[in-house]
């Protein structure tokens, strides 16, 4: 019992970590715009995130079949598109509200795949958070519209990614197969960040884009790995649904964002929802 209960705590603490790495690396990510840009940004990110995860897992051992590897070229555009419209969008908006908006792809994913009726009331948690963020023009205060829009899309990517994750990870290993989608992404979009941002890089950006990559990848995916091992599937996804207050506080904190009552309640509403599907998914096993 002992050791089980110390397995849980250390669960426990790397899923914290992990929140708060991803979440700190987030803000430093946004601190890099105004050197080098979203598109400059996401270029260092996955970049140096697609070598980090390819060192370690060594992908190449493990490449799937040949009829099985345009899922994993999907799964790689994904990611890379929830990176980019991610950081797109808190570009125009706060971080802890672009999280809480992006979370709607994985809430949307667990709520559609239900069909209990009790799962209504988390749908309902969901919307009425998101009509708490939507833009009202009327207000000096208001969020950017397409930013908002942005975060919603990477919403999508986020569910694309799960989707097409589960799919290829049945191919190969777990790592094994975050580092072939990593890799296609930085095919795609260190090419792209390169040319829009060509003048803007320097060596002094280097050693910051390795920072990032190791906060926003590298470290919390290890420390998420390790949880997974010590805490059931289920109590993960429920720790989870913490990462909009965690993305809010480190917004606050680092890039000093202050959030509205509104603003806040929208993110707790976006936190019971995906609470509360997780708990479904529970009760469904």
């Amino acid at each position: 019992m002992q050791s089980s209960t110390k397995d849980f705590l250390l669960a426990l603490v790397c899923v914290i970590l992990a929140m708060i790495t991803i979440q700190s690396g987030a803000s430093f990510a946004k601190q890099l715009f105004p050197v080098v840009g979203p598109e400059g940004t996401t270029a260092l990110r996955l970049g140096f995130s697609a070598l980090i995860l390819c060192l370690i897992f060594k992908p190449w051992k493990h490449l799937p079949a040949k009829g099985n590897r345009l899922s994993i070229v999907v799964y790689g555009l994904s990611l890379g598109g929830m990176n980019i419209l991610f950081y797109y969008a808190i570009e125009r908006i706060p971080l802890g509200i672009g999280v809480a908006l992006e979370f709607t792809g994985p809430l949307a994913v667990a709520l559609f795949s239900s069909r209990a009726k009790r799962d209504l009331f988390w749908v309902a948690c969901a919307i009425a958070g998101i009509l708490l963020l939507l833009p009202d023009m009327s207000s000096q205060e208001s969020l950017d519209p397409i930013g908002v829009i942005l975060a919603l899309g990477a919403g999508a990517c986020w569910a694309a990614y799960i989707l097409f994750g589960k799919k290829t990870g049945t191919q190969s290993s777990g790592g094994a197969t975050v580092a072939l989608g990593m890799t296609v992404a930085a095919i795609v979009l260190v090419p792209y960040g390169g040319i829009l941002q060509s003048s803007a890089f320097t060596w002094s950006v280097i050693p910051l884009g390795i920072g990032i990559a190791f906060l926003s990848s590298a470290l919390p995916y290890t420390l998420e790995m390790v949880a997974l091992r010590n805490m059931p599937a289920q109590g993960f996804s429920i720790m989870l649904s913490l990462e909009p207050a965690f993305a809010a506080l480190a917004g606050f904190i680092i890039l000093g964002e202050l959030l509205t009552l509104w603003q806040w309640l929208a993110i707790l509403l976006v936190i019971i929802a995906s609470v509360g599907s997780s708990f479904s998914s529970v009760k469904k096993q």
